[in-house]
């Protein structure tokens, strides 16, 4: 993906009938025509992350002045018909002429890309991003924009349309506040669906809240509220209305985000260390770092730059890392904890129940593509590696008691290491002296081609031969499973591969496990997880998946799974049969005798596994008697409703849950994955408390089946 992309972009077009290539052959496109174009280049998809890249776009700038000390103030506010309103008290967008665009700054800035304060230095000392792409890709993905501007006794407004000024910057009236309105409708054609979700913006703003420090930061949600006009209003909360919302302010900063993140976990040193130095270096304005240690095996590093969340890390991670190690190699040996002839620790020691916020701040920042996922810019690493490592160096020596927490932490994960390695390259040699035997459960599919292949991971015998009976069996494999798999959130790989369960499945993808994973040996790319409709097949689909997020991430990240959807009802109305898969598709299918049988015939037997039901009802054919007399049929529709796979024959599972032309298969994918490790945290860890806590704060989204 390319970091710097031209305002033109230049497309060859060759006639297929004359074969000329001259001047006419050129297509130009022109000012934000290239974000329309190749839209994915830009905000990296026009699924749902790209459509929430929207939002995150205008709150950058927004949180960028807050960040210069310019404004304390940010609302994003979710309104009817898919319209989001941002909103600052900043220094407001300049709206003056622009003297090379021969526009109003505030039009230039709105529909020019790499156009903005972020370039020449004078605008922000440190801002998200240097492309200066981001307000203006909003605008050319949007049907409509309007751009609110309060500044120098004024109150300014232009509308745009798919990127296009419908009209020049016009003063609407005077006023003394300062500050930026951006209110944006993102365009469905592009799109295609455009829900906003919630949880996963209150979720990014939090995180945001944390970083700025003195910034109060509201969320609200008025999508389902009568809204007044707002032509005139600056702040949506000042309106008195009625609408769920979030307010965050943190005083702590990344020492609050730590102990966020570790609110459902055992801290095994009392102190959050932490570090901030500014002025750096010329290249780097500030390093900022907060670590705890936790009573847990895996590694929670969240990392920033310029408060871009960076998602994939890079080179301030890096530096960290090295630092790190480094450190509590040179603390342990200082203090004898390990010995002069003993290994040293390694880098997946000391990160293991690591809990590390990083954030660098840089005047001119890289970033790995445009959505600014990974830190490019080399000096973040020697920065970070030597303020965090002189720092960490006094914090072990000021405090040994934590100090003495941490080393024993690490020294147990070191033991923890070897007897892991031990028990995975016992397996993995077995496998090897016996061919890679695949286990004796599995009943494998014929082909060998990966892409081609399906793993179905069924729950028990049962629903296992029908499973196999009704198969695709060139490209259908099936594995049951034999009850409950052990819950791996707190596990080591010695102790998992301890599981026949999970030893067969290891086997079974063939990627292996931990250091020595390699998901280009998966063999399967559809591997999907066929749980019954009940409570016990949900909590062994929550158990695989907290298998595959824990150890096998990067099958759920390359899109390898999925969960089956079987039907719930199977419904024979005469001679027809329908499948239904909902209780709404039920109703639907039956039509109006759909809510009687809930409570005619034999319901009572819809209490218990594999319950069914009957209803009558009059067929639209008739027959006439010898008197004359008109009849009509009576059809019985009859009402299977499914507990488990293995109540379906060969032949049903086939049509209805593994037949490709019929199936529904869920995806499985991570969106955030901070909110999906702290989920994992709640339901699979050890803290009762905070799990019936989360299960009472959801309990009214379940969807259950008494």
């Amino acid at each position: 993906m390319a970091k710097n992309t031209s305002p033109k972009t230049l497309k060859v077009k060759v006639s297929e009938k004359v074969k000329v290539y001259d001047a006419t052959s050129i297509t130009v496109l022109e000012g934000l025509d290239p974000v329309r174009k190749r839209p994915g280049m830009y905000i990296g998809t026009t699924g749902t992350d790209g459509l929430h890249h929207l939002i995150w776009e205008v709150f950058d700038n927004s949180r960028d002045e807050a960040m210069g000390g310019f404004a304390d103030r940010v609302e994003v506010v979710l309104l009817p018909d898919n319209r989001i309103r941002v909103v600052d008290n900043g220094r407001g967008n300049p709206v003056d002429m622009h003297k090379q665009t021969n526009v109003s700054a505030l039009e230039t800035i709105m529909t020019t890309l790499h156009a903005g304060g972020k370039f020449g230095g004078e605008g922000y000392k440190v801002s998200g991003g240097l492309h200066g792409v981001g307000v203006s890709v909003v605008n050319a993905l949007s049907t409509y924009v309007r751009a609110d501007v309060y500044r120098d006794g004024g109150h300014f407004v232009q509308e745009y349309e798919i990127g296009k000024p419908k009209a020049k910057v016009k003063k609407v009236g005077a006023s003394d506040l300062n500050g930026t309105i951006i209110t944006f409708e993102p365009d469905i054609s592009i799109f295609k669906e455009i829900s906003f979700e919630w949880n996963r913006i209150v979720a990014h703003l939090r995180q945001q809240a944390y970083l700025v420090k003195g910034m109060h930061l509201r969320v609200i949600d008025a999508r389902e509220t009568k809204v007044p006009n707002l032509d005139n209003t600056f702040w949506f909360a000042d309106l008195g209305v009625e609408a769920p919302s979030q307010t965050f302010y943190f005083e702590g900063g990344l020492r609050s985000l730590v102990a966020f993140h570790n609110q459902y976990q055992k801290p095994i040193h009392r102190h959050i260390f932490y570090v901030e130095k500014e002025n750096v270096d010329a290249a780097v304005l500030s390093v900022e770092v907060a670590l705890q240690y936790v009573d847990d095996i895996s590694a929670r590093i969240t990392a920033f730059a310029n408060n871009i969340h960076n998602a994939e890390h890079g080179t301030h991670v890096t530096g960290f890392k090295t630092a790190l190690t480094r450190t509590l190699n040179n603390y342990a040996r200082k203090n004898n904890f390990i010995k002069e002839k003993d290994e040293s620790f390694t880098g997946e020691d000391v990160l293991e129940g690591i809990t590390v916020v990083i954030s660098v701040k840089m005047p001119e920042i890289q970033f790995e593509g445009q959505t600014k996922s990974k830190l490019g810019s080399v000096e973040a690493r020697s920065a970070v590696e030597t303020v965090f490592g002189d720092a960490f160096a006094t914090f072990l020596e000021e405090n040994p008691d934590d100090a003495k927490a941490i080393a024993n932490k690490v020294i147990i994960a070191v033991k923890a290491r070897k007897a892991a390695k031990a028990a995975k390259d016992s397996v993995l040699r077995k496998g090897a002296l016996e061919g890679m035997t695949l286990p004796g459960k599995l009943a494998d599919c014929q082909t060998k081609s990966a892409e081609e292949s399906e793993l179905f991971i069924v729950e028990g015998d049962s629903a296992g031969g029908s499973a196999k009976m009704g198969r695709d069996r060139r490209t259908q494999a099936i594995l049951p499973l034999r009850g409950k798999i052990l819950n791996v959130e707190r596990a080591r790989i010695d102790k998992m591969l301890d599981s026949e369960q999970i030893k067969n499945l290891v086997i079974a993808l063939g990627t292996a496990i931990g250091d020595v994973f390699d998901l280009s040996k998966l063999r399967y790319h559809k591997i999907i997880i066929a749980t019954d409709a009940d409570v016990d097949g949900a909590h062994i689909r929550t158990l695989l998946l907290t298998l595959f997020y824990r150890y096998f991430r990067p099958v759920i990240d390359g899109g390898y799974v999925y969960i089956a959807q079987p039907p719930l009802y199977k419904i024979q109305k005469g001679k027809a049969t329908t499948y239904a898969y909902t209780d709404a598709e039920k109703f639907e299918i039956l039509g109006e005798e759909g809510e009687s049988a809930q409570i005619e015939g034999s319901a009572p037997e819809m209490e218990v596994e594999g319950g069914n039901e009957s209803v009558e009802e009059e067929d639209a054919d008739s027959s006439v008697d010898e008197e004359g007399e008109t009849s009509k049929r009576k059809i019985k529709t009859h009402i299977q409703r499914y507990k488990g796979l293995g109540e379906m024959n060969a032949e049903e599972l086939w049509e209805t849950t593994m037949n490709p032309e019929n199936r529904i298969l869920k995806q499985v994918h991570v969106e955030d994955a901070a909110d999906a490790d702290r989920v994992f945290d709640i339901l699979m860890g050890t803290d009762v408390g905070s799990r019936k806590s989360f299960i009472q704060s959801n309990a009214h989204m379940a969807n259950l089946d008494i």
